[in-house]
Formats: C-alpha cells, sequence, structure tokens
C-alpha cells in the first residue's frame, strides 16, 4: 500500500510550468512553434513537458555531466536543455532519423549559441549506439536520455549500459505511456516493450533506479 500525495488536475498543472521551471523565451518559442507547426501538429506530444526539460537541465548539471548522448531528438526542445548544461567543452550527441524535425533543432540550436555542442547522427540510433562502440567510446558517456521509439527501448538500454560510465545517468523517458502501461488488453509493440523494460529495471541488479512522476513518467538509471 502506498501513500498518493500527488494530485497534479489542470489548473495545478499550469502552476507547476509557470512557477516550477525556468524555461527561456527560446524554449518557450520553440514548444509554442512545435505545436502551431501543421507540418508536425499531430506529432507535438512527442515534445518533452517544459518540467521535464527543467529536469533534465538540473539532472546533467548535479552529475557534472561533460559528454552526453539523446535518442530521439524531433524538434530539440530536450537537446537544448540538455546541452546548455554540459558546459563550453562539453559535447551531446543527438540520433534522430528525421531530416524535418531535425531541421527545426538545427535552427534552435544556432539561436541558443548550441551549434558547436551538438554533433546530430542522422541514422537509426542502433547504428550510431554501435558506431560509438566500434570506435573505442565505451563507458565515456556521463549521461544519456532515451526517448525514441518504444519497441526498441530495450536494446537501447543495452547499448547504454556499454556506453556510459559507471556512476553515470541513463533516463529513459515515456515509462507510464500515457498509462497504457496498466492496460491488460494493450497488446501493441510498444506498450509490451515498455512494460517487460520497466519490469526488468526494477531487478537489475546493475543500476540504482527510480522511477520518477514527471510528465510521462521517467525512469533514472545510475551504472554501479
Amino acid at each position: 500500500m502506498s501513500n498518493q500525495t500527488l494530485n497534479l488536475d489542470t489548473d495545478l498543472a499550469k502552476y507547476l510550468v509557470e512557477v516550477g521551471g525556468r524555461e527561456s523565451k527560446l524554449l518557450h518559442g520553440l514548444r509554442t512553434e512545435t505545436h502551431a507547426d501543421e507540418r508536425i501538429r499531430d506529432q507535438a506530444n512527442m515534445q518533452i513537458a517544459p518540467e521535464q526539460g527543467q529536469f533534465l537541465h538540473l539532472l546533467v548539471r548535479l552529475i557534472g555531466a561533460q559528454r552526453a548522448l539523446e535518442v530521439g531528438t524531433f524538434t530539440g526542445y530536450s537537446s537544448i536543455c540538455i546541452a546548455e548544461a554540459l558546459g563550453d567543452d562539453g559535447i551531446l550527441v543527438c540520433c534522430d532519423i528525421n531530416e524535418e524535425f531535425t531541421s527545426i533543432a538545427r535552427r534552435y540550436w544556432c539561436l541558443a549559441g548550441l551549434s558547436e555542442r551538438v554533433d546530430l547522427r542522422i541514422a537509426p540510433a542502433l547504428d550510431t549506439m554501435n558506431l560509438l562502440l566500434e570506435s573505442g567510446q565505451k563507458s565515456s558517456f556521463d549521461f544519456i536520455f532515451l526517448d525514441a521509439d518504444k519497441a526498441n527501448y530495450d536494446r537501447y538500454y543495452e547499448l547504454s549500459l556499454q556506453l556510459i560510465r559507471q556512476g553515470g545517468l541513463i533516463a529513459i523517458d515515456n515509462v507510464f505511456w500515457d498509462g497504457r502501461v496498466l492496460d491488460e488488453q494493450a497488446t501493441d509493440a510498444d506498450t509490451m516493450a515498455i512494460k517487460a523494460l520497466n519490469a526488468k529495471l526494477k531487478e537489475d541488479p546493475r543500476i540504482d533506479y527510480c522511477m520518477v512522476p514527471i510528465a510521462d513518467g521517467v525512469s533514472l538509471c545510475r551504472k554501479r
């Protein structure tokens, strides 16, 4: 039995965004453009919530990360939050397959003065991650954020454990999957993959682990 203390109705969610974070004008502009653009409006829910962006930024700062990897970039909101927290000598490798979405990200990286800090790889993320390992970058990343196709989440996670250093942090998005993890009738590949990974993380002795109820759920995994 657990004590449920969070009652996040619409008004409280609005308060959280307005008071609980420090969303810059640039990030607000990117969020607004993403939701207004007719080409991508139907997929705008792939953009992380502003409070989640602030959370990622703080996590990166807290662990003093200099090298980060993002799997799934979309229009660039999360990448800006991560890259800004890395510091001048930091580098963020971004994995995505969509030129149209990431063209918006590129424009905002430029506006944010982060273009030199971001290394965008347009290719399947599994290919990019394997190439990083083959090029000698095992255990070289401080922070990894997973937010791409859910059916491949376990494969991304296993590769991340090879790429992340001991004591490094992996953050995995959408672990609530809009509540579908509780739907016993949901048998689609994405839902099943998230359910399986959630169960795996709970018992994985290779990590310290916590599932955080922010946005659509974020799991934090510290490599032991």
